[in-house]
Parts: structure tokens; C-alpha cells; sequence
């Protein structure tokens, strides 16, 4: 094997120009279709011969590593690479120092730090010198999100670009890249090409990895998608349950829900499940959901959740799956009130405002005869006892005006609930006294 077929397929692709990076036009150009002016964060920065600190957040083989080095070599800077993952106090100190000499010659350098989610807040904090100083143009690279993962002191020193998951497009030519470098064809056909984008889930560099492995073992014949599938395991989407992923997936399912799109609904939920999510917190959003968005529209979606959590809980996994997706099948499909969740928001609000107003004395507890004798108790009329099981009698604390928390939407059980109101609203109004 020679030196260079030595090197991964990934590394000898590596963009060579800041014109040779897919995916990434938006910070470069824009948003727009215009291509050949520099309209972009980077392009701006780039047409006046300077770049800024820098933190490149995206999915990972999205061109962080390439575009850092790239944007140094244009400016004419300095590169040099740390991980955070390997990299601690001392290494740092001595970069630092290396910083400042070069720039008392006259030149500068650009500090790329990958994976800078890794370092602890007091090592984000030993940045907050240099970059100040100008010592170091700072350029990190971080999957995460950094609103999360960064200090507030170092983020707001950096400007923070958002890197895209490669789509199809940047894909395939990433793919024609790779053919035109080996000299060959990839044995795979249409479908199985598509299978391949499918299953790199929008990493480049993923995707240059399976072609390795393909051109390395070529078939006999092009291989389509259930033969790609075979050979190259499907990779796991990008999941972590205590990140922004989490947040961004469970979120999605809650509003396809109550949106009442009911296959989108299952995507999500399959996408959670399929991510290693722990079903019983789906059970528990989807409980809340049932509460929240459908309410006394159906009262029985509530049910319906319960039901589906202890038959998750008795039968597990994989067949308890299949009752939160019913519960999200019936949630998705069952008419929606807020109704419930507004009126206590409008009770909290005025329960805060109205300070500590006592019951009225009609309907106070009175287990002693001292607190009878004080009036506790009297007057109050037992509603069973009175013509159609109501009495009209008054419950909001003396001095306060009636409100009008609840009001129940035309749809589902609630129309019901609006013939019930406007029946106990006529009797009070013909049994209260004036």
C-alpha cells in the first residue's frame, strides 16, 4: 500500500479552497441565490482581509475543521489546531505564549479549537484574555449547541455561525469528488446512491468513509439499496438525550400532535424511540399533552395516556411501544382545548393579584361550636336540597366581582360543556338575590 492510499479517503479530500466546501454557501454568499459576490458572514469578513473570533457550530462532517484552516490561510495567519478533548492548562499556556511572540513580529495566529465544548468554564475563561488582547483570533468548533455549552463571558468575544448537515446536492458532490480522485465509478446504482445519503445523515465525511470501504471491496455488480444497506450498517442519527436534539425532537412531536398531523406525529415519535429515548418519558409528555392541548375536549385522551403507560410498563419493550403510539394516533386525532390549561392560567393570575381574600362565611368549615357561634357556617344552603341541586349561592370572597375564567371551545366534549355553563348561569342569575 502506498503512503498516499494510506490516508484516509476523508483527509485526501479535504477542500484545498474555501471555493471547494460544499454545504456551507449561507455563510459565504448569503441566503440568496447570488453567488459571486460576498454577501455572507464570512464573505464580508473575508472581502476586508480579516477574520473575528469565531465559534463554527454544526452537525459533525460539515466542514468545521476545513473552514477554519482555509479562512487562516487566506487571511494569512498562523494555524494552529487543538482538541479540547486532549488538550489541557499547560498546552494551552504555551500556545499562548507562542501568540504573543508572534504577534510581536508582526504576525498573528488563529487558534482552532475543536470539540471546545469540552473544556471546562475554567478553561472557556483562560480565552478571555487573549482574545481580548488580540494575542489570538479564536476559532471553535462545537456540535452542541452553544447557548448551552459555552460561557456567556466567551460567547458574546465570538461570533457565532451556524454550519448546515450537508444536504443531497453537497452530497453527490462530494461522491463525483471521490469518483474523479479514485478514477472509478462507484459500483452502486441509483437507489443504493440515494441509500448512501440516507444512511450518512448528513456528514460528509461519513459518507467518504463508506465509499473507502466500497471502492476497497467492489462488488461484482452495482449494488442497490438493500445490498448497500447490508454492507454498510445505517448510521445512528444524531441523538443525545441530555442536549439540544432531546429538545428539539420532543418539541416537534408535541406541536405535529397539536397541529393534528398525525403522521408527522408518528415520525417523531419513532425518531425518539429509534434514538434510545426512554418511553416512559414520552409517556409522561404525551400525558401532559392529552392535559394541555386536547383537555375537556375529550376527556378520555387522558385516559387513554394512562392506559398507555402501564401497558408500556407491563409489557416493555417492543410491544409496549405500540401503545404510546396509539396514544399519539388518538391525541393527534382528537379534537383540541386549551380551554382548562388558560382558564387556570387566568385563575393563578388573579388568585396572585387578589392577595389573601378569606372565604365568605356561608361556606366556611365550622368544627367547633365557638366558630359557629361566630357565624362560621351560617346561611349556607345545601345544594342537594334545593331545586335542581343548585342554590345560586355565591363562593368568590365578599367584595370580589364574579369572573369568568373557563371558556370551553365548539369542538369535541366542550360543546357540551357550553349548554352546561349557559344552564348554571341562568339558574344563578334567577336565584341569586339582587
Amino acid at each position: 500500500m502506498t503512503q498516499a492510499a494510506a490516508v484516509p479517503l476523508a483527509e485526501r479530500l479535504r477542500p484545498e479552497r474555501l471555493e471547494e466546501v460544499v454545504g456551507q454557501a449561507h455563510l459565504f454568499h448569503g441566503e440568496g441565490e447570488d453567488t459571486e459576490t460576498f454577501q455572507g458572514p464570512l464573505g464580508r469578513m473575508l472581502s476586508k482581509g480579516r477574520i473575528a473570533s469565531l465559534l463554527l457550530w454544526g452537525p459533525p462532517g460539515s466542514g468545521k475543521t476545513s473552514i477554519a484552516r482555509l479562512l487562516a490561510e487566506r487571511v494569512g495567519m498562523e494555524f494552529r489546531q487543538i482538541s479540547a478533548i486532549f488538550s489541557g492548562v499547560a498546552e494551552l499556556k504555551k500556545i499562548f505564549e507562542e501568540a504573543r511572540r508572534l504577534r510581536e513580529s508582526g504576525a498573528s495566529m488563529a487558534l482552532f479549537v475543536d470539540e471546545i465544548h469540552r473544556f471546562n468554564r475554567a478553561q472557556q475563561d483562560s480565552f478571555l484574555p487573549v482574545v481580548e488582547s488580540g494575542d489570538v483570533v479564536l476559532i471553535g468548533a462545537t456540535t452542541e449547541n452553544p447557548s448551552f455549552e459555552l460561557n456567556a463571558a466567551l460567547l458574546s468575544r465570538m461570533q457565532v455561525l451556524r454550519l448546515s448537515r450537508l444536504d443531497d446536492d453537497a452530497l453527490n458532490l462530494l461522491l463525483e469528488r471521490a469518483e474523479s480522485h479514485v478514477g472509478a465509478r462507484l459500483p452502486v446504482d441509483e437507489d443504493g446512491r440515494a441509500a448512501l445519503f440516507d444512511m450518512c445523515d448528513g456528514d460528509g465525511r461519513f459518507l467518504l468513509n463508506i465509499i473507502e470501504e466500497i471502492f476497497a471491496a467492489p462488488p461484482e455488480q452495482d449494488m442497490d439499496r438493500e445490498e448497500v444497506g447490508r454492507f454498510a450498517q445505517r448510521r445512528v442519527p444524531v441523538y443525545d438525550k441530555d442536549r439540544e436534539e432531546h429538545y428539539n425532537l420532543i418539541s416537534a412531536l408535541h406541536k405535529a400532535i397539536r397541529g393534528s398531523d398525525v403522521d408527522a406525529s408518528l415520525y417523531w415519535l419513532a425518531r425518539m424511540l429509534q434514538g434510545g429515548e426512554d418511553p416512559l418519558f414520552l409517556a409522561r409528555r404525551l400525558i401532559r399533552i392529552a392535559l394541555e392541548d386536547v383537555g375537556l375536549a375529550d376527556p378520555q385522551a387522558l385516559v387513554v395516556c394512562e392506559a398507555a403507560k402501564e401497558a408500556y410498563r407491563f409489557l416493555g419493550t417492543p410491544e409496549g411501544e405500540l401503545a404510546l403510539a396509539q396514544s399519539v394516533v388518538y391525541l393527534a386525532m382528537a379534537p383540541k382545548s386549551n380551554a382548562a390549561y388558560r382558564a387556570l392560567t387566568k385563575a393563578w393570575r388573579d388568585a396572585e393579584a387578589s392577595g389573601s381574600l378569606p372565604p365568605p362565611m356561608h361556606i366556611r368549615n365550622a368544627p367547633t361550636r365557638a366558630m359557629k357561634s361566630w357565624g362560621y357556617g351560617s346561611g349556607y344552603q345545601y345544594d342537594h336540597n334545593e331545586e335542581d341541586a343548585f342554590s345560586g349561592q355565591e363562593y368568590f370572597p365578599d367584595g370580589k366581582k364574579r369572573e369568568e375564567y373557563y371558556h370551553p371551545v365548539e369542538r369535541g366534549f366542550e360543546r357540551e360543556m357550553i349548554k352546561r355553563m349557559a344552564y348554571w348561569k341562568r339558574l344563578r342569575a334567577e336565584r341569586t338575590p339582587k
